[in-house]
């Protein structure tokens, strides 16, 4: 028998009920009062529980007198063997050390390989929703649609691809303009100028590129063209019936009437007339190369118009009448607010629908967000604004103004959505870094229409009396 600790024969042997190990009792005496464990399996011991072995005095032999040479040989030769016993274990050690190395290396190398290409498959996901490209073969269940069209001519596809082209690589990467308005300043706003009523029955409002001259126009088809600078008219237009919208398309305005006529002005006087629609055009909007427009009706129908030529360029038929309409900052897409409560998304090059948001009502307005990710919708009579993603196709944001919204203004940095109604203004604010909404401004100024001045430092609102008020810090 030999100690488990001292591997020498105990004086005075004990055996471990734990392990069943010999030990010499005052080793193991002291290691369990140190640790208060077997030391061969680790489990709790306490020494009155060491079991005495009964034997007779082991007597220790004689160590070698290592006084001749077939004695230091034979030591040699034992000591040689161990040696080469320990070297054959280290080797053995060695080998299955090496081979669980090579594993592990090559595991490791497949993890890399792995990273890597998942993290260029992300790489090219988050290229491709920055570009927010929406798949337009998805067909709408039950819907019909008709197209008045063979295709876009040529000549307007390459605008539309090479507008689209262009805005799209600088989008993500364009600063905020030098001098652009702050949540502090806009949160110093207050009415500082108001006309008289101007117009009966005004309900459409549009600051041009200048941030000087206000289109808007009345129920007795008079349009006017109002300077904020000079706080007057400067220019009356004449239509063929109410105005229910109007918008700047560079120096030319684009005026829509209760009878379905889109006209269009330049300098005071009509450049152009367009009788598509049967019935009334509900909105119009510009695309972003500045010379193509689209009206939309209750003939269930939207209208593509080329003002370099003076043509209709399409007419697409949807299964609803459509209210609102806006085009993508990039040009690509086209979205139509519906009285079926939808919102339409349009591929303008092939007609298609390429997605449809349900709203809660007939969509009031509707308005995408500069960086072309977000469109945000008010449905008719509601106090809330649907903030839609486009990448996932999903509503991310209600925002609840707690009064009705009417008309809804993104800025050009995509940082402040402008909502008004019959009981005021308020401005939300869109935090990129932390993705989070505030509330910096919050007016009592009543609007059926508002707009951005320039670079943000103002608020044009054109309330339900038909006078334009300006807020500015």
């Amino acid at each position: 028998m030999l100690c488990a600790i001292s591997g020498e024969a105990p004086q005075v042997p004990v055996v471990s009920p734990k392990s069943g190990s010999v030990f010499e009792k005052r080793l193991i005496e002291a290691y369990v009062a140190e640790h208060g464990k077997d030391p061969v399996n680790g489990e709790e011991l306490a020494a009155d529980e060491l079991i005495d072995v009964k034997s007779q005095r082991v007597v220790r032999p004689r160590p070698p007198t290592l006084t001749s040479i077939p004695s230091l040989l034979s030591v040699f030769q034992e000591e040689w063997d161990a040696l080469a016993l320990e070297t054959y274990t280290l080797q053995q050690n060695l080998a299955q050390t090496r081979r669980e190395l090579s594993t592990a290396l090559y595991q490791h190398d497949a993890a890399v390989r792995v990273i890597a290409r998942l993290t260029k498959e992300r790489d090219e996901a988050r290229d491709a929703l920055s570009k927010v490209s929406v798949g337009a073969s998805r067909a709408v269940d039950g819907e019909a649609m008709q197209v008045d069209s063979e295709g876009l001519p040529q000549a307007v596809l390459e605008r539309i691809e090479n507008t689209q082209a262009s805005l799209s690589k600088t989008r993500r990467k364009r600063p905020i303009p030098e001098g652009w308005a702050t949540s502090d300043a806009i949160s110093a706003f207050k009415p500082v100028e108001a006309s008289e009523s101007l117009y009966p029955g005004s309900r459409a409002l549009s600051i041009d590129s200048t941030g000087d001259l206000a289109l808007f126009g009345g129920a007795d088809g008079v349009v006017g063209v109002y300077s904020l600078s000079q706080k007057s008219v400067v220019q009356t237009l004449k239509t063929d019936g109410p105005v229910t919208d109007a918008t700047w398309a560079g120096n030319k305005a684009v005026v829509g009437s209760a009878t379905g006529t889109v006209k269009i002005f330049e300098n005071g006087s009509e450049v152009a007339s367009f009788a598509s629609h049967a019935g009334e055009v509900t909105a119009v909007a510009v695309h972003a190369t500045g010379d193509i427009i689209a009206s939309v009706g209750v003939d269930k129908s939207y209208v593509l118009y080329d003002l370099s030529t003076n043509n209709v360029i399409t007419q697409i038929f949807t299964d609803s009448a459509l209210l609102s309409a806006h085009f993508h900052p990039d040009g690509h897409l086209f979205a139509a607010g519906g009285a079926d409560a939808q919102i339409k998304v349009f591929d303008i090059k092939t007609g298609t629908v390429a997605a449809d948001f349900p709203m809660s009502g007939p969509v009031k307005s509707l308005f995408f967000s500069e960086n072309g990710i977000f469109l945000a919708a008010v449905a008719a009579q509601s106090t809330t604004v649907s903030i839609w993603d486009l990448r996932s196709s999903k509503e991310t944001k209600v925002l609840d103004t707690g009064s009705e919204v009417q008309s809804i203004f993104w800025d050009y940095t995509g940082q402040f959505l402008l909502t008004g109604g019959p009981s005021g203004l308020t401005v939300q604010q869109f935090t990129k870094s932390s993705k989070e909404w505030s509330e910096p401004f919050r007016s009592a100024v009543p609007a059926v229409a508002a707009a951005w001045g320039s670079s943000a430092h103002s608020i044009v609102a054109l309330n339900d009396a038909c006078a334009v008020t300006v807020l500015r810090s």
